[in-house]
């Protein structure tokens, strides 16, 4: 894994991190584990259902207690790699350390977007919009 330093070009502050994780074959990875795992695939939900005119998907729903299973370790590698990221954040940053001291993972997906789906409404992460 290696840091992208943002500011290099520009020498404009911001608190955007950026790595380059140097495994090509990871997101290969993941692709066929959403590709072997048609029985747990199932159409995209929002908050309010499914509703293809909001989203329109293929999802696989992942809990964290199935990380416990062997065929989810690419996903333990990924968390792995994601927590070295936020490791070198907090050191670039040091007050981060004095208010985000533990990191929960919560349910999750993993999504597909064929040719013509979509997620065609203003959204964030973490809500309910």
């Amino acid at each position: 894994m290696k840091r992208i330093n943002l500011n290099e070009e520009n020498n404009i502050p911001n608190f955007i991190g950026s790595w380059i994780y140097e495994k090509n074959d990871f997101c290969d990875e993941i692709i066929n584990f959403f590709e072997e795992n048609k029985n747990l695939q199932q159409k995209g939900v929002t908050a309010g259902g499914v509703n293809e005119k909001i989203k329109k998907t293929t999802d696989i729903v992942i809990n964290p207690n199935d990380l416990k299973e062997k065929k989810y370790n690419i996903f333990n590698d990924y968390f792995l790699k994601l927590k070295q990221c936020f490791d070198d954040y907090r050191e670039q940053y040091p007050f981060l350390k004095t208010f985000i001291n533990k990191i929960h993972i919560g349910q999750f997906n993993v999504q597909k977007y064929s040719p013509g789906d979509h997620f065609g409404k203003l959204h964030t992460e973490r809500t309910e919009i």
